[in-house]
């Protein structure tokens, strides 16, 4: 069988998404900035898919393509390269994974372009896979519990910790998310499929006390009303799927496993 093609497998996702393959008796090839040695099965590639280099490299003799990778700008970019790339070598699956909200939260002024932006550029680059001309298939996930971990973590630094008000977030195990794209890797293209999310919903002060127990710590909160369209449209639920609730693990037992008493 052909590897299967991992971008960004070194990342919080990706990692999971390699062990997982490799449990399941693929070879993966990793196509990563930094230089790695390679390891039973898992074969590493030197490449940056923004500056478009070693990208022919990785997807040479790939049968599928699990696109992980992403940074804060040029996500679209960098997965219009993938395509290229991969057009030019075959018609390889591309797996990818997208944002809960992608489609629902409007990024429009530059209230929204500086703290939003993110949920627009995974909609552009969710574009440029739907029109590859490759097989494709596309998940939104809501946000990872890591990603609460460091927001939560640098917030709690501060004298005052600033919460959201109105805001509900239903953040999502990492690797529970990682067995869903493996699954789907390893099936047919199947378009946009329906979004994963954690078990249950969080209010932003919620997920700020939660942190701060579990940590030992002791901060007053104050409530922030955040401006624009895209907040406007995190008040009225745009970025949770409480529909797709298939995660199990919750937010306290992510603490409990990650901050040990």
């Amino acid at each position: 069988m052909e590897p299967i093609l991992v971008t960004g497998g070194t990342g919080t996702l990706g990692s999971h998404i390699v062990t997982r393959l490799r449990a399941a008796g693929r070879d993966v090839r990793v196509l990563s900035r930094q230089p790695h040695s390679d390891t039973e099965g898992v074969q590493f590639v030197t490449g940056d898919l923004l500056a478009d280099t070693g990208v022919a490299s990785a997807v040479e003799g790939v049968s599928t393509i699990v696109h992980c990778a992403g940074k804060n700008k040029g996500d679209e970019v960098a997965t219009q390269h993938l395509v290229d790339a991969a057009s030019r070598s075959g018609r390889p699956h591309l797996v990818y994974v997208s944002v809960v909200g992608a489609d629902r939260i409007p990024v429009t002024g530059p209230v929204d372009r500086m703290m939003f932006s993110y949920f627009d550029m995974k909609r552009k680059a969710e574009v440029v896979v739907e029109g590859s001309g490759l097989p494709w298939t596309t998940l939104r996930a809501t946000q990872f519990y890591d990603l609460m971990l460091v927001v939560l973590h640098a917030m709690a630094k501060l004298p005052l910790v600033p919460v959201p008000s109105g805001v509900s977030f239903q953040p999502v195990d990492s690797d529970e998310v990682a067995a869903r794209m493996v699954e789907l890797a390893l099936g047919p293209p199947s378009g946009l499929v329906p979004d994963i999310g954690g078990p249950r919903l969080y209010t932003t002060r919620q997920l700020v006390r939660g942190y701060l127990k579990a940590t030992g710590r002791e901060r007053p909160l104050v409530s922030i009303s955040l401006p624009g369209q895209a907040a406007q449209a995190l008040r009225e639920g745009a970025n949770v799927a409480p529909e797709h609730a298939s995660g199990r693990r919750t937010w306290e037992a992510f603490l409990a496993k990650h901050l040990p008493a």
